[in-house]
């Protein structure tokens, strides 16, 4: 009985409307959030890109996969240096992804299908080919003051040298000469995304002008990029060496300064005050956080909602179920009361390898990460292509374009390059994976989409896609929306989620790390009832979706997951 009621609440839970009255302040709180990759998603027009239009024509399946809100990398003009991440206009779209009608209808169409849409901000930086810079590099003002500008240093032979040692993120110094400005100016990130001067404030007036003009034209929130890097020390000290890492620094003077939080905080405020007045559901603003765990924990006190990265680093496919034990309720008591429920738990994203491909590409372990976020209280964020188990694509140094890969070198740019992970959708088994149509796309496509694609998995009996399915509409449950979270080990291999409501219905995740199949009493170890109805398992597993086991001799396969009810 519980089954099916689980599986029909899911289909009752009801969509939201632009013209309702504020419903749900925290609709993020235990919601899955898909990031769609644009240039990989769905190419409409033949041209080998993806785009909005291709966006719009596959949004049921968004809302089929049960994802209550998506969230776009970056679309807006710019000359790609950084897959988009160097921006020309904040308040356009570029051309190649389609026009701003193109992004309203994708507005209005997600709105009817109940889908929340967020947007990539990156306040960091711009293009170097956005007119303020090149107005900054003019010394016009007010725009003089909008980057970071500094003269240079006399080296010991009276040669320019940069004016201390910082270091771009991608490498090399993150100083650049401007032969024109006689001056050098500072890029955290590639050589065209020079730094905004957060310490002027008609830069900060700036930004706050961009979330407003998103926020009218019906944006549900934001993912911030990168907001770590927006303060630089003004005193221009040298970095330490690094002790953990060779050639590298310690960031003490360009990251997480103290600020940042209060630029963070005044862009809240600004949304706040956008949703009472209009009366719209609430707007949150995700913080991309490659922070320590204090610093962290600081986005909640104003207003902001950080990333949890773990699943992506340290923790790795020679984890043990110990130390997923340790990671997640290390963040649970680290959250400030009344947050256990904001906690985005992220699988997969544009940044890293594909989560088949970081746990094994047998998918076993890929399942495994997928049933953690989603049954843990919390949003569930994925990457779209992991729900279908889709992995890293194997490329050439001639076939890379991301930055990072390519100032490798040829020795070093497969373990840097990003784009592995960003190749295009793999929606059937038909030329280019049903992405597009032209002979060619922008990365290619892998070449297992014959097999591994979207099409098959929905006609398979069970598939990456089935599991993630049901997992979303289970987290629709009162049990995983309310409940209590209890994280355990029955062995030392084996790994336990229990969920529990006040009315005593109960989710159970039980992870099985080791390569060798186990016994274990869950009931005594687990204080659970001695049968429950198994929910879902991973792809490859024995048990079977909707019968009933003994908890009390539960037999678990190697590297097995099963969600039990």
């Amino acid at each position: 009985m519980l089954l099916l009621f689980l599986s029909s609440l899911s289909a009752m839970i009801p969509f939201s409307s632009p013209s309702e009255v504020q419903q749900n302040p925290n609709w993020w709180s235990g919601s899955a959030l898909y990031q769609i990759y644009p240039r990989s998603f769905k190419d409409s027009n033949g041209d080998g890109i993806g785009d909005l239009p291709g966006i719009i024509s596959k949004l049921e399946h968004v809302r089929d996969i049960g994802a209550d809100a998506l969230w776009l990398s970056p679309i807006y003009p710019s000359p790609q240096e950084d897959s988009g991440y160097d921006i020309s206009n904040f308040t356009d779209i570029d051309e190649v992804f389609g026009t701003m009608s193109d992004f309203d209808a994708l507005i209005s169409k997600a709105k009817k299908l109940g889908i929340k849409v967020l947007l990539d901000f990156v306040p960091n930086h711009t293009s170097r080919k956005h007119p303020w810079f090149l107005k900054s590099i003019d010394r016009a003002e007010p725009y003089d003051k909008y980057y970071v500008w500094v003269d240079p240093k006399e080296g010991p032979n009276g040669e320019r040298q940069p004016p201390n040692n910082w270091l771009s993120v991608f490498g090399n110094s993150a100083w650049e000469w401007n032969e024109k400005r006689q001056q050098y100016y500072y890029h955290a990130f590639a050589v065209g995304q020079p730094d905004l001067n957060f310490r002027n404030p008609l830069v900060k007036r700036e930004m706050e002008e961009v979330l407003t003009f998103w926020l009218r034209r019906g944006v549900d929130g934001f993912r911030v990029d990168a907001p770590y890097q927006m303060f630089e020390d003004e005193k221009l000290r040298d970095e330490p060496l690094s002790d953990e890492e060779p050639n590298q620094l310690e960031h003490v003077y360009t990251r997480d300064l103290d600020e940042t939080y209060e630029v963070v905080g005044s862009w809240q405020k600004i949304i706040d005050s956008f949703v009472e007045k209009h009366h719209t559901d609430g707007k949150p603003l995700l913080i991309e956080a490659h922070s320590s765990m204090p610093r962290t924990m600081k986005y909640f006190e104003v207003g902001g909602i950080p990333f949890n990265f773990d699943f992506l680093h340290p923790l790795n496919k020679t984890s043990t179920a110990l130390d997923f034990k340790k990671s997640i309720e290390d963040w649970l008591e680290a959250l400030p009361e009344g947050e256990v429920g904001n906690t985005p738990w992220v699988i997969g994203n544009h940044d890293f390898r594909r989560v088949a491909s970081r746990y094994g590409e047998d998918g076993n372990r890929a399942d495994q990460i997928t049933m953690l976020a989603m049954i843990l209280p919390g949003m569930a964020v994925v990457y779209n292509g992991d729900e279908i188990g889709m992995v890293d694509t194997p490329l050439t140094y001639e076939q890379t374009l991301d930055p990072q890969g390519c100032n490798a070198g040829r020795e070093g740019y497969f373990l840097k390059s990003r784009d592995p992970a960003r190749t295009p959708y793999q929606w059937d088994n038909t030329t280019n994976a049903g992405f597009s149509s032209n002979s060619s796309t922008w990365l290619p496509v892998n070449g297992n989409y014959k097999n591994l694609n979207l099409a098959s998995q929905k006609l398979a009996n069970i598939s990456h896609y089935k599991v993630f399915k049901a997992l979303s509409g289970l987290k629709k449950s009162l049990v995983l929306q309310r409940g209590s979270v209890q994280v355990s080990l029955t062995t030392d291999n084996v790994l336990a989620v229990i969920r529990r409501s006040e009315d005593r219905k109960i989710v159970v995740l039980l992870i099985n790390f080791s390569d060798k199949t186990v016994e274990i009493d869950a009931t005594a170890t687990l204080d659970i009832p001695e049968v429950l109805r198994v929910y879902t398992t991973h792809v490859d597993s024995i048990s079977v979706v909707g019968f009933t086991v003994n908890c009390t001799k539960l037999v678990l396969q190697k590297t097995a997951s099963l969600v039990l009810v």
